[in-house]
């Protein structure tokens, strides 16, 4: 891969980058226990005062609030994988068979870990 493509996939993940990290933080934090996970931020459920379909509603929002952050931190964590790849001089490199991962395939995904012929295989 030339030096101008592979600046071209660097300058797309560094912004994916901070687009997710954005994201994460509307619904998220970083665990004070563990700074290299995040959580969703809690609602305060000890108001019992509401009505219970309030609080059900809060419930249900901090329970979407968490799936949908896991999957953020999940592409937030292949982004960061692909970016040190980059680094290292391995980025572009199918994680199962070790062959390029298709140019096409990394204009659609530039945090890609394999290959097409793979990609149920991660």
């Amino acid at each position: 891969m030339d030096t101008a493509t592979l600046a071209s996939f660097k300058s797309r993940l560094e912004a994916e980058e901070q687009k997710l990290l954005g994201e994460l933080q509307t619904i998220g934090r970083i665990n004070p226990d563990n700074p290299n996970d995040w959580e969703a931020v809690p609602t305060d459920t000890q108001d019992r005062s509401t009505d219970l379909n309030d609080f059900a509603d809060t419930i249900e929002a901090y329970e979407t609030n968490a799936a949908v952050l896991k999957q953020l931190e999940a592409q937030l964590i292949d982004v960061r994988d692909a970016l040190a790849k980059i680094e290292q001089g391995t980025y572009g490199t199918c994680e199962v068979s070790g062959d390029a991962i298709e140019h096409e395939r990394l204009e659609a995904n530039p945090a890609a870990r394999t290959c097409v012929a793979h990609i149920n295989d991660r």
